[in-house]
């Protein structure tokens, strides 16, 4: 039995009653007989199989009415959850009364049975208990007692949890009587589910290692959690599978180090006269004659293949040992020779968990084991280790699972733990995070990502809202479930494909017009320019066949089949080449696609996308999709994005000067408020440099006025924080999820907000407005699509500092206008894409949405005149 009495602690568990299928209760009043009577308690099972009580809670609501209230809109009024009482008509009294839904009465079904057939006495839940089920030492007693003193008594407690005890007995025996087909249905399925609900937490749990693969992935998060398969993003020249050997080897070099006399002899000189080489040299030959070499010959003897490997653990351990001979010196100039080894590495139990307070106020276990603690005393810093044996593809996913074990440890000794991961083949690299890098950024995000990873393994086809795919494409081409992850998700998305271009032609048979037929008399021209490039190419030996061109409003694509021999990276390393050749002022971009070689050449002739011709005033029912436009692709459509997306309900914007960043930004806005009422949709500007939108400074769907400067901009923010818990507040109330199901049944529906947040760099100069931003960033990242609030933060230096890997990790959306460097890009649209500092400027740009990139023209909105009154 579990008594729970203070209020975060019940309200953690009723979140977690409300996944159960079936729950037995029962409920102890205080001053019953009178005519205030009180709810003193609510007992609850989730195991039905408990005969002693031991899973019992006990959830104390005496003088908690919110608590009483919160219990009831999660769980009493849920039509999901069944509900099983005994005299069901006296505990609803103070349970909901006939808001509750899914209710099941043991004295109904014992009534039905009738008193003769069941041979008992009566039908009090005790004497059903005694008489039918059995029971012995039955307690009658405690009821009359008085529940509204505190503390209890361990009997009275006792008394309050075998009432439910009692009650799942009778419940099943009455079911075997009256209806045994459905026996193992309820009661099987509930015993599984149990342990999960009953705060053993087996199924809920989460590790470490869960934490990096949703940073990296949250659809491979996703396959892993319900079906299994390997989570690592490996090249093909990784060794994945000497990882357990080398972890194995690692532990016991610790081990040794602690154990073995000869490994401290080697420090008895003192610490200015030690040499790395030396010592390395000297740890290196003990551990390989002490381990390493009888290891190896026991593993040759079963499987002499495995050489190869071990010759690759080998070489791993030896950079490790190194690296650990490094740190040695360094102590030793703190310690003496005896205590040099153990006051660096420090021993203690490697396993660790913690319970997470999530921002919804229920809790998750996270547990997970590190590699190694070790303590530099010229940092005077403890750090905690990770080996990897492969040069991880997202160091950023890897910080995310060492700054969990750094926090866990902090929670477990409170004092700072720094972090690092040791990348050991094919050559030693090591990323390291200082505590202060981590406290105000990765330690604040962990529990909303592990709120948003619960709801993405809530998710289940065919609903809405699927987990996103990664932010960096470049991981899909290394997935190590790409086939599944496509073939699982990919019928909705071929459905929403479909949707769009039945929309969008739609859209297009309004509109009257497309770009299209714009295009089309300059298709010539392409075919000029296509049959130039060929010959060009083949002035540089490399045979290619012309297979046609697609024309833009500001490129052209070439498409090109390479001749048998000719291998696609000879073309793709040619960019410059081609430029000096073709007198073009930027390096062309060169993609191999499906089936060809695109190269885009800028054309000679650009065009405008204009705003008009696209997108026509109009007000569409509050029920519409709020769409932002993006731009024109090669075939003359225009491109959309859907804020209730969870791919594109926030995004980031990156553009140098020059490359048109304001223009999109005024285009984007325009689309929203020429197409939705003030009365559905608010927008919140930030702009600094007050240039940017000072024809929308008196506008209606003015969610505030303009902010252009840093307090305000915080202020808004934290604002925007605030109405975003409002709205949760009231979505619970009304049992909603979402805005869209909440505006559908309330009288009086809520605005969607969209904040376009200019120059954001402007802001982040001083510490203090850094990291407030970033938190209502992270925040409102993580949670606010749901409440119908939206993210658009632009800026002209996308750098390192500036647009870190938390608000990176929190914008799915991304729209890459010319960057100043290939730097600038990669920040922008991840890995190692660097193609925007070859985009032409003035609204050329790159949109991502997934591991997808489409190379769009964004509208310039000449005429703001469209702007409604």
């Amino acid at each position: 039995m579990q008594y729970l009495t203070q209020a975060t602690e019940i309200q953690a568990q009723i979140a977690k009653f409300a996944l159960a299928k079936t729950l037995w209760l029962d409920t102890e009043i205080a001053n019953w007989n009178t005519y205030h009577p009180r709810l003193s308690l609510i007992q609850v099972l989730a195991n039905p199989i408990d005969s002693v009580g031991e899973s019992v809670f006990i959830l104390d609501m005496l003088k908690k009415p919110d608590l009483a209230a919160d219990f009831i809109n999660q769980i009493m009024v849920n039509p999901n959850i069944e509900k099983v009482f005994h005299n069901a008509s006296f505990d609803l009294k103070y349970l909901g009364g006939q808001l509750a839904q899914n209710i099941t009465c043991t004295l109904k079904l014992a009534r039905k049975i009738t008193r003769e057939v069941l041979q008992v006495s009566n039908l009090q839940l005790k004497t059903l208990a005694v008489e039918l089920c059995h029971f012995s030492n039955v307690d009658k007693e405690e009821q009359a007692s008085d529940w509204g003193k505190r503390p209890l008594s361990q009997k009275q407690l006792q008394y309050a949890a075998l009432d439910t005890v009692y009650l799942a007995a009778v419940h099943r025996r009455l079911l075997e009587i009256s209806n045994p087909d459905i026996i193992n249905n309820i009661f099987d399925m509930v015993a599984n589910v149990s342990s999960e609900l009953t705060g053993k937490f087996e199924n809920s749990s989460l590790n470490a290692t869960n934490i990096r693969v949703a940073f990296e992935c949250p659809r491979l998060f996703y396959l892993n959690q319900h079906f299994g398969g390997n989570t690592l993003f490996l090249s093909r020249n990784s060794h994945t599978e000497i990882g357990k050997a080398f972890h194995q080897l690692a532990d016991e070099f610790v081990s040794l180090a602690n154990h073995e006399p000869r490994l401290k002899d080697l420090f008895q000189s003192s610490a200015a006269q030690l040499q790395v080489e030396e010592i390395t040299s000297g740890m290196q030959q003990l551990f390989y004659e002490v381990k390493f070499y009888p290891y190896l010959q026991q593993v040759i003897k079963k499987d002499a293949n495995q050489a190869q490997a071990l010759l690759q653990v080998w070489q791993g351990l030896q950079r490790l040992i190194r690296h650990f001979a490094e740190l040695l010196i360094i102590n030793r100039r703190y310690c003496s020779a005896e205590t040099v080894i153990r006051n660096t590495f420090i021993g203690e139990e490697r396993k660790l968990e913690h319970y997470f307070d999530l921002p919804n106020d229920t809790q998750q276990r996270v547990a997970g084991e590190f590699d190694c603690l070790v303590y530099n005393f010229e940092k005077k810093r403890l750090c905690v280790v990770e080996f990897k044996t492969y040069q991880t593809a997202d160091p950023s996913a890897q910080l995310a699972q060492v700054a969990l074990y750094s926090y866990m440890l902090w929670q477990k000794k409170k004092v700072a733990v720094d972090s690092a991961v040791y990348c050991v083949l094919p050559e030693f690299k090591e990323y390291q995070y200082t505590w202060e890098q981590l406290e105000n950024t990765v330690h604040q995000l962990i529990p909303y990502k592990l709120q948003q990873m619960c709801q993405w393994l809530s998710w289940e086809p065919p609903l809405p809202n699927p987990p996103p795919p990664t932010t960096q494409p470049h991981l899909c081409k290394i997935c190590p479930q790409q086939q599944k992850c496509q073939s699982f998700f990919v019928e909705k998305s071929q459905t929403e494909e479909s949707s769009y271009k039945q929309n969008q032609q739609e859209t297009d048979e309004q509109n009257g017009q497309t770009e299209n037929e714009n295009l089309d008399q300059h298709s010539h021209n392409a075919d000029d320019m296509g049959k130039d490039l060929v010959n060009t190419l083949q002035s540089f030996g490399l045979d290619v066949d012309y297979h046609g061109a697609a024309v833009g409003p500001a490129f052209i694509r070439v498409k090109l089949k390479p001749q048998l021999g000719v291998k696609v990276n000879s073309l793709l390393k040619l960019s410059a080449d081609l430029q000096v050749q073709l007198g073009l002022a930027n390096p062309p971009l060169i993609s191999p696609q499906a089936g060809y070689v695109s190269v885009d050449l800028p054309r000679p002739d650009r065009q405008i996308a204009k705003f008009e011709d696209y997108i026509k005033l109009q007000t569409l029912p509050a029920t519409a999709p709020v769409k932002i436009a993006v731009g024109v692709n090669l075939e003359g459509q225009l491109i959309e994005a859907d804020l209730s997306d969870p791919n594109t309900c926030h995004f980031l914007v990156g553009g140098t000067t020059g490359s048109g960043k304001s223009e999109f930004l005024r285009s984007l806005l325009l689309s929203l408020i020429v197409r939705h009422s003030p009365q559905n949709l608010q927008i919140a500007l930030v702009d600094p440099k007050r240039v940017t939108f000072p024809e929308f400074e008196q506008m209606q769907w003015l969610h505030s006025p303009v902010v252009k400067d840093s307090d305000r901009a915080i202020e808004l923010m934290q604002q925007l924080v605030t109405e975003m818990e409002f709205r949760y507040q009231q979505f619970e109330k009304a049992k909603c999820a979402d805005l869209s199901t909440y505006n559908q049944r309330s009288r009086q529906p809520l605005p969607r907000i969209v904040c376009i947040f200019d120059e954001y760099a402007d802001f982040m100069a001083e510490k203090e407005s850094r990291t407030s931003l970033e938190q209502s960033i992270k925040r409102l990242g993580a949670m606010a699509r749901a409440a119908g609030i939206h993210l658009i933060i632009a800026t002209q230096r996308p750098e390192a500092s500036i647009v870190t890997p938390i608000i990176r990790s929190n914008l799915p959306g991304r729209v890459a206008l010319r960057t100043a460097s290939e730097a600038d890009s990669a920040i922008i649209l991840g890995g190692k894409q660097t193609f925007a500092a070859r985009l032409l400027g003035k609204g050329d740009l790159l949109y991502q949405i997934g591991a997808q990139s489409q190379r769009l023209q964004s509208l310039l909105a000449t005429a703001i005149s469209l702007l409604p009154a």
